[in-house]
């Protein structure tokens, strides 16, 4: 016997430690790069911690299990807390076109696509994807969105929104049929937004 205290699960140590703040974020990065040319069933705590030159207790210290990291790297391309005063901010006119212009941006941004598609295809398979899914693009973004703008049915008319951009996202960037997936995202936008209007303002 050592006398030492036993180590809490998942608590690096002092070498790990050493990496400094900028880690948290290596690891994220790691994540969304892993879980988008990976997908979820393939991607391991283990190898996020490799790309991201950190030992694998270190990712359990900062985010738990492999869901929760998941569910991390996810946040990071939709930043709900920036986005939804944004979308927000000039009233219900036009929010619909506001919301759809947020989404599709996301979506043709290199950098934020990459985990989305991850999402995307593992929502169909794995629980944690499809629950990432929920939390972020309904719970987090729509659902907020539609009760701030006191309707009737907030949480209908978020599920209705939701499953128009979605399935719009699964077609274009997905499986990719035309020519939607190559017209210009303006022109998506001009024809979707009308539709999110109703949902989320009309009585």
């Amino acid at each position: 016997m050592t006398g030492e205290a036993p180590r809490r699960r998942g608590r690096p140590s002092r070498t790990e430690r050493e990496q400094g703040p900028g880690a948290r974020t290596r690891i994220l990065e790691a994540a969304r790069a892993e879980f988008a040319e990976r997908g979820y069933d393939k991607t391991s705590v283990r190898g996020i911690a490799k790309v991201a030159g950190v030992d694998a207790a270190l990712v359990h210290h900062y985010f738990g299990s492999k869901d929760e990291v998941f569910a991390a790297a996810i946040e990071v391309s939709f930043e709900p807390a920036t986005v939804i005063p944004a979308v927000l901010a000039e009233g219900p006119e036009r929010v619909g076109e506001r919301l759809a212009r947020y989404f599709f941006a996301v979506w043709e941004n290199p950098a934020t696509r990459a985990p989305m598609l991850a999402v995307i295809r593992s929502a169909v398979t794995h629980e944690a994807a499809a629950k990432a899914l929920r939390t972020f693009v309904l719970r987090r973004l729509l659902e907020r969105v539609a009760g701030d703008l006191d309707v009737p049915n907030p949480k209908f008319r978020a599920e209705l929104a939701a499953s128009h951009m979605i399935g719009i996202a699964f077609a274009r960037y997905v499986i990719k049929v035309e020519p939607l997936a190559s017209v210009d995202q303006e022109e998506i936008v001009a024809l979707v937004a009308p539709t999110l209007q109703r949902y989320l303002t009309e009585a």
